[in-house]
C-alpha cells in the first residue's frame, strides 16, 4: 500500500525557510513521480514541484522557481522540499503526492490519480 507522510510545516516569517519532508513507502521509489501540491481554502490546488528519479526530471511552478528546491534520498525513500525566501502567498496546506506517471501528467491532471499524503500546514506571516 502506498503511504506518504509529510512533515516539516509550521509558522515562519516572510523571508524565512522551511524544509518539508515526504516519507514514502509501499512502492518502488524510482517508478513514481513524487511531488508537492498546495491548497488554500476556496482556491484550486496548485502543483508546486515534482521529481521523478528515473528521468532525472524536476518541475517547479513559476511562482516558486529560484526559491524552492525539490530533492530525494533514495536510501530513505524520502523527498524533500526546501523552501527559501518564503512569502505570505506561500501559505497553504502542502500535500505530498505520488503517481506512476511523468511529472507533467501529475501536474496537468492536478494529481487526480495520485496517492496523497495527509498534508502539512505552512503559514508565512508578513
Amino acid at each position: 500500500e502506498v503511504q506518504l507522510v509529510e512533515s516539516g510545516g509550521g509558522l515562519v516569517q516572510a523571508g524565512g525557510s522551511l524544509r518539508l519532508s515526504c516519507a514514502a513507502s509501499g512502492f518502488t521509489f524510482d517508478d513514481y513521480a513524487i511531488g508537492w501540491f498546495r491548497q488554500v481554502p476556496g482556491k484550486e490546488r496548485e502543483g508546486v514541484s515534482c521529481i521523478k528519479e528515473t528521468y532525472g526530471s524536476t518541475y517547479y511552478t513559476d511562482s516558486v522557481k529560484g526559491r524552492f528546491t525539490i530533492s530525494s534520498d533514495k536510501a530513505k525513500n524520502t523527498v524533500y522540499l526546501q523552501m527559501n525566501s518564503l512569502k505570505p502567498e506561500d501559505t497553504a496546506v502542502y500535500y505530498c503526492v505520488a503517481e506512476r506517471a511523468p511529472c507533467t501528467l501529475v501536474r496537468d491532471s492536478l494529481g487526480r490519480k495520485a496517492r496523497w499524503g495527509q498534508g502539512t500546514q505552512v503559514t508565512v506571516s508578513s
